[in-house]
């Protein structure tokens, strides 16, 4: 039911998403005494996007999202957070104020490395704590004291080491489908920079590197090069 540009922006963010979502954090399996909350570092970006609202539609958790200017802040609301902080200033004490209890659960999409303490300190005894943007260190000693267990996740790692499930990823793609279809879940692609070339390939680079990407940036088409 979408455009093939719109339609493009989903794969990757959507298989990324569910599989730390459901794979790796297992946010359907209770954290004794833990909120039922997935807090997600980073949700207006594509990834961020695509958790936010498959989990409003696969669950009953309470979705609380990050990010940090008017657009995204926004950005993530529209998409079904229950909640949205500022992450820009120190995450823990926002979340005590929200009065929900310690989440269980945290999906980081950046700034990982960075912000581990903040991370130790709002988590439950016993969370799980998932990202994707491999930071340089992480204190694994830290995070032991409270017994939370890590999570990465690579999207590509099924496809490069042929893991035997390796066909789930379609299974999961054909569900991200039905779910487009039914209008439970919506594309994340916010703007199209023009055709696939090398000048609007830098563009896109530039844009995602300047940390105020919204949503998927898409391209769309060749440009015959002399």
């Amino acid at each position: 039911s979408l455009s093939d540009a719109a339609a493009a922006a989903l794969p990757l963010t959507s298989l990324t998403a569910w599989e730390m979502l459901f794979d790796r954090l297992e946010v359907t399996r209770p954290v004794p005494g833990a909120g039922s909350a997935v807090l997600i570092i980073g949700g207006g970006g594509g990834v961020g996007s695509m958790a936010i609202q498959l989990l409003r539609a696969l669950t009953n958790v309470t979705v609380i999202a990050t990010a940090s200017r008017p657009v995204t802040k926004a950005w993530c609301a529209n998409l079904g957070a229950h909640h949205v902080l500022d992450h820009s200033q120190a995450l823990a004490p926002q979340v005590a104020e929200l009065g929900i209890g310690e989440p269980g659960y945290v999906f980081s999409t950046a700034g990982s490395g960075e912000r581990q303490t903040d991370i130790l300190e709002l988590l439950a005894p016993q969370g799980r704590f998932g990202y994707v943007d491999c930071p340089d260190e992480l204190d694994i000693k830290a995070f032991q004291t409270k017994c939370i267990s890590l999570h990465p996740e690579d999207v590509f790692m099924r496809s490069r080491l042929r893991t035997i499930d390796l066909a789930e990823q379609g299974e999961i793609l054909r569900q991200i489908g039905e779910l487009v279809d039914a209008g439970k879940i919506r594309t994340t692609l916010t703007s199209t920079l023009g055709a696939i070339n090398a000048a609007n390939l830098s563009q896109a680079h530039r844009l995602i590197e300047s940390g105020t990407a919204v949503g998927k940036f898409g391209l769309e088409g060749f440009t015959p090069q002399p």
